[in-house]
């Protein structure tokens, strides 16, 4: 059955909904974008992705005119009308048809292209969340800004078929030496004294919304993060590996290039923090 699509304030079949070959999200990539897991056909954390949609705007001098309740009833409409249980809202905001190929911004009154769309998929059962993922390391070939929410995620998608290529799920990223982060999602480390190892906020990672709810999280439990960077070897070293995000969670990692992490299932601490988490969305 056609899925219902927001398109600049209307709601489309999917197969109505049109944007210019002149758009600028499609011509450079000058566009930003999030994804808000619906659990239970609520939306999970969407105060924190407003928050990070509004900072990739202003770090990139985007328009963005709707409020942060707008966008949530635009949200909670699509979840109703695609019947939505369980899975995530993809939002694009471009900065618009330039009217030609011009790598010049167009005028600031130009208006913007917004989307939205539903996708339905596994978010609480996943496999990967108990059978976790094995992971390889390749070169971090992304631009200096990876902290603004871009669409431009052709570096990702080469990690990712690098990855499926040598025999893994996913890769993590490594640059000068440390881990930044994985193709999609913030990555840590349990060392052998039970601390959660993370890298810290800059410019060359996402500000991950989960990220950001597990070191709350974490505090409010006692369990002990320690934000610095950290190398392949520590993490195929270390007692446990797992990574974050908006659709995964808390998924376990079980080998990193080859090299099983303790017993190749998950980790106690993974396991905890993920129960703690599902506690809060549900």
């Amino acid at each position: 059955m056609s899925r219902t699509v927001y398109l600049n304030g209307e709601y489309v079949p999917e197969e109505e909904a049109k944007i210019s070959v002149f758009d600028r999200g499609f011509l450079f990539a000058d566009a930003v974008y999030e994804v808000t897991a619906v659990v239970n056909g609520k939306l999970v954390d969407f105060a924190g992705h407003f928050a990070r949609l509004a900072r990739s705007c202003r770090e990139l001098g985007l328009s963005l005119t709707l409020s942060e309740n707008d966008l949530r009833e635009i949200h909670q409409r699509l979840i109703a009308e695609n019947d939505l249980t369980e899975g995530g809202i993809y939002l694009q905001l471009t900065r618009g048809n330039s009217g030609d190929r011009d790598f010049h911004f167009p005028p600031s009154q130009t208006p913007t292209t917004l989307v939205l769309f539903t996708q339905s998929r596994a978010v609480v059962d996943h496999p990967a969340a108990s059978k976790g993922i094995r992971v390889v390391t390749c070169p971090d070939i992304r631009w200096q800004r990876r902290d603004i929410k871009t669409v431009q995620l052709l570096a990702p998608c080469l990690a990712k078929a690098w990855a499926e290529a040598n025999g893994a799920d996913d890769a993590f990223l490594v640059e000068d030496g440390f881990i930044t982060e994985g193709s999609s999602c913030n990555c840590y480390i349990v060392t052998a004294d039970k601390t959660i190892v993370t890298r810290p906020l800059s410019n060359n990672i996402l500000h991950g919304i989960t990220r950001k709810a597990l070191l709350r999280l974490g505090e409010e439990h006692g369990i002990t993060f320690e934000e610095r960077l950290f190398t392949p070897e520590e993490a195929r070293r270390a007692s446990e590996v797992f990574i974050s995000s908006a659709t995964t969670f808390v998924w376990p990692v079980v080998s990193v290039d080859g090299q099983q992490i303790g017993d190749g299932k998950a980790g106690e601490i993974t396991k905890l923090l993920r129960s703690i988490y599902l506690e809060m969305v549900e």
